[in-house]
């Protein structure tokens, strides 16, 4: 028998803050009531305020982020369209599937997992599309299954520099409200996230920002779509309205998560997230373990992946961090089963939490073979926590 509460330490879906969980306990309403609007128009323009745009617009989907994927290629590519795209992970390699599945033309660049997205070799191949048949460019912002961030600026100054005006796609699922993310700035045209990771919430919601570029896109793109067609969403949302029953319970509590974002800040957030991954990245160097993430610069703010010794089957750590301590961690995907785990950082977490993962990683190590020193990747990440980093309160939250 389990006693006290579960620990959950992955990358999504992410802890859900007790005022956003109540927030959801309501009764079930009119979605076509005349003060629906209320609640609804105000998660637009806040929205829009996460994802850094002013001239934007934000949908949301019933469904998850791979829904929001969905909707933006079939909603501004055609059939046979050439794409670039890039694998150096599970889900950027997800991505390229579901491209080819709606009968896009891919040019894909294969990296090794842990390295991040090859923006010189985008610069090239741009470069040296003198004829526009690029339609598309897809960066993968966090790579949740190595623990990767990419470069996105550096994406769209390769588009600027060869002048070249494919449409920018971002991936910013693991990465949009708790790592920097910009755009308006950047010049991306459609970025797309989910409810459970940094907007604290459980899954069900795609969410997907649309330049006006991507917006002008839509309206000649020939690619079949019904559910996910941006007309009829943008036409009902002007009112606040959805044109299907949308999944209202975790409208308010999307409401209440983004009342929490504002009162902390979101720049706040951000280095809030950057302060707690460093105390992880620091416990987890203290073990003698290495990231899968290939170089600091690549490093995530919202996950680490960490490998295991060779001899160690990170399966097993995994094992016995659920059933004997009640605490899940996320396993290694793809070509890292069995070869790394990843520890979530992200949404509503803090230093203590940090703590608590970090040594119930350590024991369950320990226990699956690995020779490592118990309390050394909590001494490291309190070294940073108590001294390293910068402290900076929280109180604003207490109110929301």
């Amino acid at each position: 028998m389990q006693t006290g509460h579960a620990h959950l330490f992955i990358p999504g879906p992410t802890n859900v803050p007790e005022a956003v969980r109540q927030a959801m306990n309501v009764p079930m309403q009119d979605m076509r009531a005349p003060d629906f609007g209320a609640l609804t128009l105000g998660l637009f323009a806040d929205l829009k305020a996460v994802f850094r745009t002013t001239s934007g617009s934000v949908m949301i989907y019933p469904g998850s982020g791979s829904a929001a994927w969905e909707a933006a290629i079939t909603n501004t590519l055609n059939p046979g369209d050439k794409v670039l795209m890039s694998r150096f992970g599970q889900f950027s390699t997800l991505w390229v599937e579901m491209a080819e599945r709606l009968g896009l033309d891919v040019e894909v660049i294969d990296v090794p997992w842990g390295e991040g997205v090859p923006q010189a070799e985008y610069a090239r191949r741009l470069a040296a599309d003198v004829a526009d048949e690029i339609k598309a460019v897809f960066v993968t912002h966090n790579e949740t299954a190595t623990g990767v961030t990419a470069n996105v600026a550096a994406v769209r100054r390769a588009l600027d520099e060869s002048f070249h005006d494919a449409l920018l796609f971002v991936d910013g699922v693991s990465s949009v409200a708790s790592i920097d993310f910009r755009m308006d700035d950047w010049g991306v045209d459609l970025a797309v996230t989910g409810s459970q990771k940094g907007l604290m919430l459980p899954a069900g919601l795609g969410i997907l920002a649309v330049s006006e570029k991507a917006l002008q896109a839509s309206k000649t793109a020939t690619m079949r779509r019904a559910y996910f067609e941006f007309s009829d969403m943008l036409r009902m949302n002007a009112d606040g309205y959805f044109p299907y029953t949308p999944p209202t319970q975790l409208l308010h509590g999307l409401r209440k998560s983004l009342d929490r974002i504002q009162a902390e800040g979101l720049d706040n957030v951000i280095a809030r997230h950057r302060r707690l991954a460093e105390g992880v990245r620091r416990g987890i160097a203290a073990w003698g373990l290495g990231l899968v993430a290939e170089h600091p610069s690549l490093y995530s703010d919202t996950v680490s992946a960490v490998r295991t010794p060779e001899h160690i089957d990170a399966r097993e750590v995994l094992r016995i961090a659920y059933e004997d301590y009640n605490t899940s961690f996320g396993s290694g995907l793809g070509l890292l089963a069995g070869k790394a785990f990843r520890i979530g950082h992200l949404g509503d977490l803090n230093e203590g939490m940090c703590l608590a993962a970090l040594g119930i990683a350590e024991m369950a190590l320990s226990r699956a073979g690995c020779d490592l020193q118990l309390g050394s990747g909590v001494g490291a990440a309190q070294e940073w926590y108590a001294h390293g980093a910068q402290f900076e309160p929280q109180a604003a939250l207490a109110a929301a």
